[in-house]
């Protein structure tokens, strides 16, 4: 996933990762000093992870 393609408030499900087939909203995007983009999702049921953007997918809805 490219920089810039999701924000904050997005639906997004996980594709690869420790977090693979899980889903939810988008509720923080923060860029490493490495330059590695890590994302804060928050699950419907109020779950909360951390996972890397390369490993999400942007969905409608």
């Amino acid at each position: 996933m490219a920089d810039g393609e999701i924000k904050d408030g997005d639906r997004c499900e996980v594709v690869a990762g420790t977090h693979a087939g899980k889903s939810g909203t988008v509720a923080d995007l923060k860029t490493s000093k490495t330059g590695a983009v890590t994302i804060t999702v928050v699950q419907d049921t109020g779950e909360r992870f951390k996972t890397l953007a390369k490993n999400l997918r942007a969905v409608e809805g």
